[in-house]
């Protein structure tokens, strides 16, 4: 035993597992119940990764299960290493997103690389080859020397990854919030296309079948990431480079095109298949033993090693990149392994699955841990939580609104273009390969990325968003309009939204106050999917993030997936021609809390939301959608950040075009926030077959013209914008802030 490396008894009664996120009670429980005896330094190690919030959802499971997850559509949910659509013809939609908060605010660079890396291997272990890569980033605001550089590095760090994958990153958002600041948020999300007969599952299953292992050999970079993702941080936390991963983008495009052979040409050697994600070897063989209701018995000296004298906690809890774990027929190892040096890669087996349903770990002669599998991954003690209505939302609905007072609607404007969260991010996106593989037909700065589906007349848009200031004035609402906005991304490209996946980012869960922000919010994003019929396929939890003791928003990040049944009704987001008519889809209340306004001018997120009718929203949505498929509509863009004036303004950059309306909203509604409206743009012979196809719920109001003029006379004045100057304004705003002096 090395002597870092305490007995059962030291373990006892030094306690080192709370440090690793293990509680006294669920020590107790594993000696006593589970094990019925004291577990060694590697069984606790297992136990302490199987069981931290990351791995298990311990404390979110009882609320992720009021999301719909299935559907007429789902080939594969919850579950596996990420979910499956149909989108007919014999194909599929793979799609997941996940959390890299933790390792991103540590080592940025890394963090944000290896959380990329790590959401492409959960694509490609189904079978799937990722075609597409987006992100939602949230930071501090940009006027710190620290956010500036975690903002630079994590936007390497997910070019730098995603380029040399050849994978193009299409899409994203950023916005920039002070609660942020010491907990950043980097969510990573990868689409891939499959053909529905090469679907593959996480399985060990088959008495005598080989638990193969690929990829890159095993360090001791990693260790305890799961447990570090799992709790609170702090500055001290900080220098904790350990916990952090270091990915190798070109070793990983290796593993992918192994990987694809092996699962598209020879499925009849392969049972099963998992990436080594968080908690590394521990999670991969256990999670792939307990879903086949399997034995399994490893031999850990085969593991191949970078690092001389590894232990085997270190072995099994290292979360070293670019490694898969298969599970393959008895009789073909030799020929896995030729097809992986083919490659440069090892292929080595290093188990077999065995009778009965005991995980056994041997390493250097000696059985280093025997425990029933279900033990690690079924039988985790689910924690109750309390829950408590925050203070300030009980406040918030006893005071009137916030009303705004907007006397130049000219200058507003103005300055609203230069915020950061709706200023433009090109200075960023400009790093990252959009166009790699040629399929990309709509790339970063529109409402959502679009990618052709090659040999079909099909393609899938794509969109990840997330406003975590509406979800902290009222989760249940907010979690509405965080589904809403991003269907609404969809539609406005012309697709159907199909489902989604999530990152659901809160903080400590121990809080009551927290854990009721998630459940609310849960609730309120299960409603929105069940009325626009997009189940929840995959996604993660990422708890405790919050800095000294102060959370972030609650930001239930969502990743979404539609599809354009006819690649000639892809709708742009920007004015295409003079003398089009500008039509504004739905109505227009005075909704300003949380609005971007409303911490322009005041410096604050404060007040309540008003209450969402998703019915009605639901069904404007689809017959929008009807119109565009029937040829209706030439431009639409979604009303989100900013509200009307600032869609207007950007529905007119990059184009020549410029728009002249008339409409019957006050200087203020302008800038209101309402969910589940659009600008749309129709031709002139074109407006009476689109009025009648949204019955009521389109409002003429001007045209497009070829000056580069915005001109909106609204009740009691007139907004008159140079749009060549907005958009000159709206562009430098980020550079000249990621420049400036602190």
């Amino acid at each position: 035993m090395i002597a870092t490396e305490m007995s059962p008894q030291e373990i006892k009664s030094k306690k080192p597992y709370l440090e690793w996120g293990l509680s006294e009670k669920e020590y107790n429980y594993i000696c006593e119940k589970l094990l019925k005896r004291l577990p060694n330094y590697t069984e606790t190690g297992l136990f302490a990764v199987m069981w931290s919030e990351h791995c298990s959802y311990k404390k979110s499971k009882p609320v992720l299960r009021e999301f719909p997850n299935k559907n007429e559509r789902v080939l594969q949910g919850p579950g596996e290493g990420a979910g499956i659509v149909d989108i007919g013809d014999g194909q599929a939609v793979v799609f997941k997103a996940e959390s890299h908060n933790h390792p991103s605010a540590v080592e940025p660079y890394e963090g944000a690389a290896t959380g990329v890396g790590g959401i492409i291997r959960d694509i490609f272990s189904m079978g799937a080859r990722p075609i597409a890569a987006l992100d939602s980033l949230h930071f501090g605001e940009i006027n710190q020397a620290r956010t500036k550089y975690l903002i630079n590095e994590v936007v390497a760090g997910i070019g730098g990854y995603g380029n040399c994958m050849g994978i193009p990153t299409v899409g994203g958002e950023m916005t920039f919030d002070e609660c942020y600041t010491g907990n950043p948020l980097v969510n990573a999300m990868c689409v891939g296309l499959m053909e529905q007969k090469d679907m593959q599952v996480g399985r060990a299953q088959g008495l005598g079948n080989a638990v193969m292992y690929v990829g890159a050999k095993t360090g001791r970079d990693g260790i305890h990431g799961a447990t570090f993702a799992s709790a609170d941080f702090s500055d001290e936390k900080e220098t904790q480079r350990s916990a952090v991963q270091v990915g190798d983008p070109f070793m990983e495009k290796l593993l992918m095109e192994a990987c694809l052979e092996l699962t598209n040409k020879h499925a009849d050697w392969l049972v099963g298949i998992q990436d080594m994600g968080a908690a590394g070897l521990a999670s991969s063989s256990c999670e792939m033993a307990s879903k086949a209701g399997s034995g399994l018995e490893l031999t850990l000296d085969n593991v191949p090693q970078r690092e001389p004298e590894m232990s085997a906690y270190e072995i099994m809890l290292s979360e070293s990149q670019e490694r898969m774990l298969l599970c393959i027929r008895a009789g073909f190892e030799e020929k896995v392994k030729k097809l992986f040096e083919n490659y440069g890669l090892e292929a080595v087996v290093i188990g077999r699955v065995v009778k009965g349903h005991q995980y056994l770990l041997k390493h250097k002669n000696s059985i280093v841990a025997d425990i029933p599998v279900s033990s690690l991954t079924d039988d985790v003690l689910e924690e109750e939580s309390q829950e408590k209505m925050p203070e300030r939302i009980l406040q918030a609905g006893k005071v009137k609104n916030w009303i705004p007072q907007v006397s130049d609607a000219t200058e507003i404007l103005e300055k609203m273009l230069q915020q950061p969260t709706i200023a433009s991010k090109r200075m960023f996106t400009q790093t990252y390969d959009s166009q790699v593989r040629t399929n990309t037909v709509v790339g970063p700065g529109s409402d959502a990325a679009v990618l052709r589906v090659r040999g079909t007349k099909k393609a899938l848009a794509m969109t990840t968003d997330g406003n975590g200031r509406f979800v902290y004035l009222d989760p249940k609402i907010g979690g509405k309009i965080a589904v809403l906005e991003a269907a609404s991304n969809l539609v406005a490209s012309g697709a159907l939204p199909l489902a989604l996946t999530d990152c659901l980012n809160y903080g400590d869960p121990n809080d009551p106050e927290i854990y009721w922000e998630l459940h609310e919010s849960v609730l309120g994003m299960a409603a929105a999917c069940r009325v626009l019929n997009t189940p929840v396929i995959s996604g993660n939890v990422s708890l405790y993030n919050e800095n000294n003791g102060e959370a972030i928003y609650p930001t239930p990040m969502v990743g979404m997936v539609g599809l354009v049944k006819n690649i000639k009704h892809i709708i742009s987001s920007f004015v295409q021609h003079q003398g089009d008519l500008v039509f504004i889809v739905g109505d227009t209340e005075q909704d300003f809390a949380g609005s971007e306004l409303q911490k322009m001018i005041t410096g604050q997120i404060k007040g309540h939301l008003n209450q969402i009718n998703l019915e009605k929203i639901s069904l404007r949505m689809m017959r929008l959608l009807k119109a565009m498929e029937k040829g209706l509509v030439v431009s639409a863009h979604d009303l989100s950040e900013g509200g009307l004036a600032v869609a207007l303004a950007e529905t007119t950059f990059g184009t020549k075009h410029g728009i002249n309306l008339k409409i019957n909203l006050s200087s203020e509604e302008l800038f209101s926030e309402t969910a589940g409206r659009f600008i749309v743009t129709v031709t002139p012979e074109n407006q009476k077959q689109f009025l009648n196809e949204m019955q009521g719920e389109a409002t003429y109001a001007g045209k497009v013209t070829n000056d580069k003029k915005l001109i909106v006379a609204y009740n009691g004045g007139q907004l008159d914008l140079d749009l060549q100057k907005a958009e000159g304004l709206w562009e430098e705003a980020i550079p000249c802030l990621m420049k400036s002096k602190d």
